[in-house]
Protein backbone atom coordinates (compact mmCIF):
# COMPACT_ATOMS: atom_id res chain seq x y z
CA UNK A 1 0.00 0.00 0.00
CA UNK A 2 3.00 2.84 1.05
CA UNK A 3 4.32 1.74 -2.19
CA UNK A 4 0.82 2.79 -4.42
CA UNK A 5 1.39 5.81 -2.12
CA UNK A 6 4.85 7.10 -2.80
CA UNK A 7 6.45 4.98 -5.90
CA UNK A 8 9.55 4.87 -6.30
CA UNK A 9 10.79 7.73 -8.87
CA UNK A 10 14.39 8.81 -7.77
CA UNK A 11 17.45 7.42 -9.23
CA UNK A 12 20.81 6.31 -7.58
CA UNK A 13 21.98 9.55 -8.15
CA UNK A 14 19.46 12.06 -7.28
CA UNK A 15 18.97 10.26 -4.63
CA UNK A 16 22.46 10.60 -3.45
CA UNK A 17 22.32 14.55 -4.25
CA UNK A 18 19.18 14.92 -2.50
CA UNK A 19 20.98 13.57 0.86
CA UNK A 20 24.05 15.55 0.65
CA UNK A 21 22.36 18.59 -0.44
CA UNK A 22 20.14 17.85 2.89
CA UNK A 23 22.75 16.87 5.38
CA UNK A 24 24.45 20.36 4.35
CA UNK A 25 21.30 22.71 4.56
CA UNK A 26 20.90 21.44 7.85
CA UNK A 27 24.00 21.42 9.12
CA UNK A 28 23.49 25.69 8.50
CA UNK A 29 21.49 25.93 11.79
CA UNK A 30 24.10 24.41 13.50
CA UNK A 31 27.11 25.28 12.40
CA UNK A 32 28.35 28.43 10.20
CA UNK A 33 25.10 31.31 9.87
CA UNK A 34 22.88 29.29 12.02
CA UNK A 35 20.20 30.11 10.46
CA UNK A 36 16.55 28.78 10.52
CA UNK A 37 16.68 28.04 6.84
CA UNK A 38 18.86 25.59 7.09
CA UNK A 39 15.83 23.44 8.30
CA UNK A 40 14.67 23.45 4.67
CA UNK A 41 17.22 20.75 4.53
CA UNK A 42 14.81 18.06 5.97
CA UNK A 43 12.53 17.86 2.23
CA UNK A 44 15.32 16.70 0.43
CA UNK A 45 16.57 14.77 2.68
CA UNK A 46 13.82 13.08 3.75
CA UNK A 47 12.70 12.84 -0.11
CA UNK A 48 16.00 11.19 -0.81
CA UNK A 49 16.21 8.56 1.84
CA UNK A 50 12.54 7.58 0.98
CA UNK A 51 13.10 7.23 -3.05
CA UNK A 52 9.83 8.79 -3.73
CA UNK A 53 9.17 12.87 -4.62
CA UNK A 54 5.83 14.06 -4.46
CA UNK A 55 6.20 16.79 -7.44
CA UNK A 56 7.81 14.29 -9.76
CA UNK A 57 4.73 12.46 -9.33
CA UNK A 58 3.02 15.47 -9.85
CA UNK A 59 4.73 16.33 -12.75
CA UNK A 60 5.19 12.78 -14.33
CA UNK A 61 8.78 12.89 -14.02
CA UNK A 62 11.22 9.38 -13.33
CA UNK A 63 14.70 9.35 -12.64
CA UNK A 64 14.69 5.47 -11.78
CA UNK A 65 16.03 3.16 -13.91
CA UNK A 66 13.87 0.42 -13.07
CA UNK A 67 10.99 -0.27 -15.17
CA UNK A 68 8.05 -1.53 -13.38
CA UNK A 69 6.17 -2.54 -16.36
CA UNK A 70 8.80 -4.89 -17.05
CA UNK A 71 9.41 -6.45 -14.01
CA UNK A 72 5.59 -6.13 -13.61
Amino acid sequence: MLQKLFPTNEGTVDRAIRVVLGVVLLSLVFVGPQTVFGWIGVVPLLTGLVGSCPLYRVFGINTCSIDKKASA
